[in-house]
């Protein structure tokens, strides 16, 4: 199951015991702010979780599914995630125990 952003928010609420309001609109800021970040072309450092940055993908022929016709898909920016060694770490706490 996934987690939804109201469970986040109350998550984050009762681990910094703070109003659900104050949490949705930092939580609601950082998106803009990571967003803004990214379009200017820096990277975005979130300490413990990862690194997200922008990757340019070239333009480059496909498939309609349905048809099997050659299409043409315009090259374009991806936001690419890049995650801390503390997240992977923690994800693999076996990898631990064999060194």
């Amino acid at each position: 199951m996934a987690l939804t952003k109201d469970d986040l928010i109350s998550k984050i609420a009762d681990a910094i015991d703070a109003p659900k309001a104050t949490v949705r609109s930092a939580l609601d800021q950082l998106g803009e702010t990571v967003s803004i970040a990214l379009k200017e072309g820096e990277e975005v450092t979130l300490p413990g979780i990862g690194k997200l940055k922008v990757t340019g993908r070239p333009a480059r022929t496909g498939r309609n599914p349905s048809t099997g016709a050659a299409i043409e898909i315009a090259a374009k920016n991806v936001a690419k995630f890049v995650p801390a060694k503390a997240l992977t770490d923690s994800l693999n706490p076996e990898d631990k125990k064999k060194k």
